[in-house]
């Protein structure tokens, strides 16, 4: 621990723990600008200098979790009357569903991560072609993301790469310290040698993780189960399964392909930090892993790994029949696995929340800045302004603002503010029902494409971001966007052309 000279110096040191030092100057200015922001510029200035203030603390992740300096900034923000605690509360009771998903389904999926291990290993292992690799990776997130919600996906690819990365960090640690040992004057290039495949290695999992993320958006924007926003606007208009699936294909189907294409491409060129194949110590190691695994697994092993198989696919059939919410069917899943695979010890089960407890958090201030944009009115000028358009060019409008507004903010949020506009306005007679579908069309593909662009908008993103794993390969905010932005170009264009042709 640091030692400090003085009490003042103490409490600076305590504050925000490790964080550098101009970051806690940075968020100590945010809190003392507001209010006379408020007082001199007014309510919307101020709300919109927040949500800048809270993108800097998301953007900033791997300085220090958002949690504590978005809540300083959101406990700030009901302090001075932006919002009110009141309002808050309604905005995590509106998103209850998603915090029942991230307390218990993310904590389901930890207790198959043996079965995970098991299947993403030999695929790892027997596709050589890291092309092939990719778009399988994006392929199969797409597919699952279509019958489960995002962020169950994410944190299969979050549980998945964490282990590859345990199982090779180990063993670059253990021979380290071996050639240490037996070698002391080559230990600088055993050094070296390690690290450069760890590098190597990070660059790969980083690729195939923004790859399975993109495809979570794929294949989200689907159908009506895929995000949360889409179920909200299918019970606006009455569709089912089947009719939301068909009333979206025409955009979703071809932003698919392209999105698929450019996944082959991006590994094909290089380009924007694709391309890094796995190494070839790293595959021996991984490949000796499975071996020893394969070996040492006795009949309750196996007994495990095919409870969890027959589980997943209870969970799988589950969702896609949409039986129950789904945070209540991964407590299901939590109950099914852990009664039948033997775990029984509360500091067992304890490990599995502490992945999404922290993030379930940041998600209930997330929805604080939410309550101020919805108090302040920050969106209702954008929302007037488009449906004083021509008919003919809102469906593009709305896509387009849909688009940026859920880059900088959250896309559920946006959506449910965008369709409860339209809804109302065919309500009053301003707009035809078939007006009506073609703008939900717009809002459930606007809100879901451009949104890649950062982890703000999609929550699936923003999981990974501040994730355990993001930090182990050196995942941060700004490699994301970067990661993201031809995906972005992509999926934002060719909807947007869609749309025009379409509608």
């Amino acid at each position: 621990m640091t030692q400090t000279k003085s009490l003042p110096q103490a409490f600076l040191t305590n504050f925000l723990g490790n964080a550098p030092t101009w970051y806690k100057w940075s968020i100590v200015g945010f809190l003392l600008i507001n209010p006379i922001a408020l007082a001199v510029a007014g309510a919307t200035f101020t709300g919109w200098l927040l949500i800048a203030e809270f993108i800097f603390t998301l953007a900033m992740a791997l300085k220090c979790y958002p949690l504590q300096p978005g809540g300083l900034l959101a406990i700030e923000a009901v302090a001075i009357g932006l919002t009110s605690s009141e309002s808050v509360f309604h905005e995590a009771k509106n998103n209850f569903e998603v915090i029942l998903l991230l307390m218990f389904m993310v904590a389901g999926i930890y207790f198959m991560k043996n079965l995970l291990m098991f299947i993403f290993t030999k695929i790892l292992i027997r596709i050589r072609s890291k092309k092939l690799l990719s778009l399988l990776f994006c392929l199969c997130a797409a597919f699952l993301s279509a019958f489960l919600d995002a962020l169950t996906v994410t944190a299969v690819l979050i549980s998945v790469g964490a282990g590859f990365h345990a199982v090779f960090h180990r063993f670059a640690s253990g021979a380290h310290q071996h050639d240490k040992l037996h070698d002391q004057t080559n230990d600088k290039n055993v050094q070296e040698y390690h690290r450069e495949d760890l590098e190597a290695f990070r660059a790969f999992l980083r690729s195939l993780l923004m790859h399975g993320a993109v495809g979570t958006a794929l294949g989200g924007v689907c159908t009506l189960v895929g995000e949360p926003q889409n179920l909200l606007i299918a019970t606006e208009m009455g569709w089912d399964f089947m009719e939301f699936f068909w009333i979206m294909a025409p955009i979703t189907l071809p932003v698919l392909f392209c999105g698929l294409t450019t996944c082959l491409i991006l590994e094909h060129v290089g380009w924007f930090g694709y391309g890094e194949e796995l190494p070839k110590s790293v595959r021996e190691v991984l490949e000796e892993y499975q071996s020893k695994e394969d070996k040492k697994r006795t009949y309750r092993d196996n007994a495990e790994l095919i409870m969890q198989a027959l589980i997943a696919v209870i969970l799988i059939v589950s969702l896609a029949t949409h039986i129950a919410a789904v945070g209540l069917v991964g407590l299901m899943v939590i109950v099914l696995l852990t009664a039948f695979n033997g775990i029984i010890d509360e500091h067992q089960l304890g490990h599995a929340f502490e992945e999404a407890l922290p993030f379930t958090a940041l998600l209930i201030v997330f929805f604080a800045i939410v309550a101020v944009i919805h108090d302040q009115h920050l969106f209702t000028p954008i929302i007037a302004a488009v449906l004083e358009m021509e008919a003919d060019a809102q469906p593009v409008m709305f896509f387009a603002a849909n688009g940026v507004l859920s880059m900088i903010s959250d896309n559920v949020f946006v959506a449910t503010v965008y369709i409860t506009e339209v809804k109302d306005a065919f309500n009053n007679g301003l707009i035809t029902e078939d007006h009506m579908f073609k703008l939900a069309v717009a809002i459930n593909t606007g809100t879901n494409l451009p949104s890649v662009a950062t982890p703000n908008g999609q929550a699936a993103f923003l999981f990974l971001l501040t994730s355990a794993l993001a930090p182990l390969i050196r995942l941060s905010y700004t490699r994301m966007v970067i990661m993201a932005f031809p995906y972005t170009v992509v999926l934002s264009a060719v909807g947007l052309v869609m749309i025009n042709i379409v509608h």
